[in-house]
């Protein structure tokens, strides 16, 4: 695998190292790519979320905590200076075995320093039966990119009240929550931070690469969508039902429709579930038309959706679509 590095070192925004990863899946020809960062205080939450569902916007302003989306899937994450965003981008499109093989990569080398940590459910690393690595996925053509975090160390109070949605009085006891559930790197090592990047880039990478001051370039324009207002804060659809749900395994949903005499005229999709196809032209689309009743919707939806959004049954799903 190929360490990723920058021809200098700047604090940047964490909008600059998503729009990194989508230049290096383009201009890169290897099979694996890996480079590490940290930023400000920052929650960036999933391409099909609602902010303001998930995203304490007043909390985050008042702490200069910067909001940012990105364009894979799953839930909403804080980060700061003393945690560790991980990126890697592979030339393999199989969402399952990417996913195994990055976590597995990653749980390995925290085993080669001696902390005992496992893979878990969708996107997890845990120690101890806690969250230590949270992780999402997206493709673009001829490439998929897995990105996450690695907690070893946090600001809680940021990390409960910017991703809480709820009172500030309640953040304290947030934290003790939070607490019992995520684990910290730095209580299983006595490694520095510093050391612990080091000994992540000598086991996971062979070579390295320096990208250009053109590179960089071209990187800030592929970031400047991630900060328009468009895309940070999305667009409300119209609708006149809401279906909420969350299906094990797959995710939270929450479908937005716009009926007419029970025929879906819009609709749309929100949520923390892991997308992996084309859901506009294959799931969205089809069902524009169609008569709100498991029948016709059976009719409509191609038979396997797991190829649409990460472990997905037509079955589970037509369910949601017509519970009461």
């Amino acid at each position: 695998m190929i360490y990723i590095n920058l021809p200098e070192e700047k604090q940047r925004r964490l909008s600059f190292y998503l729009a990194m990863e989508e230049h290096v899946a383009h201009v890169v020809d290897a099979d694996d790519c890996f480079f590490m960062w940290q930023v400000e205080p920052t929650v960036i939450f999933g391409r099909n979320q609602l902010i303001e569902n998930e995203v304490n916007i007043d909390y985050c302003r008042k702490h200069g905590i910067q909001m940012i989306r990105r364009k894979s899937g799953g839930g909403c994450v804080y980060a700061d200076m003393s945690n560790i965003m991980f990126s890697y981008v592979t030339k393999d499109e199989n969402v399952n075995f990417t996913f195994n093989r990055y976590i597995n990569m990653v749980a390995l080398v925290l085993h080669k320093m001696g902390v005992e940590a496992t893979a878990s459910g969708r996107n997890d690393i845990l120690i101890d039966g806690k969250k230590v690595s949270g992780n999402a996925f997206y493709h673009i053509p001829g490439r998929s990119i897995v990105h996450g975090t690695m907690l070893y160390d946090t600001h809680m109070e940021h990390m409960v009240g910017s991703i809480t949605p709820t009172d500030e009085k309640l953040v304290s006891k947030g934290v003790q929550s939070v607490r019992q559930h995520i684990a910290l790197l730095k209580d299983y090592t006595d490694m520095s931070l510093a050391d612990f990047k080091r000994f992540v880039r000598e086991n996971l990478c062979q070579e390295e690469a320096t990208l250009t001051s053109e590179d960089v370039k071209a990187i800030e324009e592929i970031e400047k969508e991630y900060l328009t207002e468009s895309f940070i804060y999305g667009k409300n659809p119209r609708y006149t039902l809401t279906k909420r749900g969350r299906i094990e395994g797959v995710g939270e949903f929450d479908i937005r429709l716009e009926l007419k005499n029970e025929v879906i005229k819009e609709m749309n999709i929100m949520g923390d579930y892991f997308l992996v196809g084309d859901i506009d032209s294959r799931l969205l689309k089809p069902l524009l038309g169609v008569k709100l009743n498991r029948e016709e919707l059976g009719k409509a939806l191609p038979e396997r959706l797991d190829d649409l959004i990460l472990n997905l049954e037509k079955e589970d799903f037509i369910n949601l679509m017509i519970q009461q």
